[in-house]
């Protein structure tokens, strides 16, 4: 499944538990091919002397750190971002080193809307909005595949849901 089962309640279900879209690593991705590329050109142009050394392992060092920040970070950021939707809630956990969460139960939920860019709709994404009852913002799912069928998906549970607190079957 990829999400703890302890955090569920009694009767709870996991209906959907998603990342960010894949695509949205694309980019860093090719960052990352082309930072390889720089360290093999640097190596191979630099001379292969003492001061060609300090050459290379000065670029090294430099692409690496950019490497980090600007590859493995949002690789991380895109793999430690949940959307985990149940037959009670909409779970958003987010955070590399420090995590953030917010549960949003489905009674609470007021409005479910989604919205896709031309080019959203040819990799089938979207960006979900769920506004809730209360004080609090609305929560936007970025990034979300196949953001209209989990709109679908929301809706229809928060109907169920509603029902099965009202007591019908």
């Amino acid at each position: 499944m990829g999400f703890p089962e302890n955090v569920l309640a009694q009767g709870e279900k996991v209906e959907r538990s998603l990342h960010p879209h894949p695509l949205t690593v694309f980019g860093p991705t090719l960052l990352g091919v082309v930072l390889i590329a720089l360290a093999v050109v640097t190596s191979w142009v630099t001379p292969d002397d003492a001061t060609g050394n300090r050459l290379q392992w000065g670029a090294i060092s430099v692409l690496v750190v950019l490497a980090l920040a600007l590859v493995v970070v949002p690789y991380l950021r895109w793999r430690t971002t949940h959307y985990v939707i149940t037959s009670h809630r909409v779970m958003v956990r987010k955070g590399i080193l420090s995590k953030s969460g917010k549960d949003i139960t489905l009674s609470k939920i007021t409005d479910v809307s989604f919205r896709q860019t031309f080019f959203d709709r040819i990799i089938r994404s979207g960006t979900l909005s769920i506004e809730s009852a209360g004080d609090s913002a609305d929560e936007l799912l970025r990034n979300i595949p196949r953001s209209d069928e989990i709109q679908q998906l929301i809706n229809r549970l928060i109907d169920e849901d509603a029902k099965r607190r009202s007591g019908h079957s």
